[in-house]
């Protein structure tokens, strides 16, 4: 009976949960003028998982629809923005769900990527849904101090799957995004 319950966990863990993100809307921070918008535009627009990018050039706000069936890399939008000499100041991402069960401080395997969720309440995802990435480096400084107060693990300070993550099954070193909805 052991060896069937563990063999359920394991296929459990292993499997992918039915969601993948359509947009995301980033706040960059550092701009002064309209062509610094127009040099995070067009980083943006070179990533090969971005379809579209529209600025609202006074917020600093840029609305990214993904090309359909494409893995995004969140570390890619982030990667773009700074490669274009600015900072991310905020990103969510929103995408369609299909019964996916979160839990606080729990990990949660979405397409090739682990979430790892932070003061929540736990809940089942359906439909379209909005997540916000709150590692370092996503959000202000005192915003992150906040979200990783909301846990003791280890994994929100460096983002990489630590002993902390062993016990949901994660390789040591798999890149970790804390999250929050």
């Amino acid at each position: 009976m052991k060896k069937l319950l563990f063999i359920a966990m394991v296929l459990f863990m292993g499997m992918s949960v039915q969601a993948q993100f359509s947009r995301a809307e980033l706040q960059a921070t550092g701009l002064t003028c309209a062509m610094c918008s127009n040099a995070i535009n067009k980083a943006l627009q070179q990533l090969p998982y971005v379809e579209n990018v529209k600025v609202d050039i006074k917020s600093s706000v840029y609305q990214i629809s993904f090309r359909e069936g494409a893995a995004v890399s969140i570390d890619g939008l982030k990667n773009a923005v700074e490669d274009a000499g600015f900072s991310v100041g905020n990103l969510k991402l929103s995408g369609r769900f299909n019964n996916v069960s979160v839990a606080n401080d729990t990990h949660v395997q979405i397409g090739n990527e682990t979430f790892h969720f932070l003061d929540i309440k736990d809940q089942v995802l359906n439909g379209e849904q909005t997540i916000t990435v709150v590692d370092k480096n996503f959000v202000s400084p005192k915003k992150f101090k906040k979200f990783s107060s909301a846990t003791r693990m280890a994994c929100v300070h460096t983002g990489k799957a630590g002993s902390c993550c062993s016990r949901d099954g994660i390789k040591a070193d798999t890149r970790i995004y804390h999250v929050t909805i």
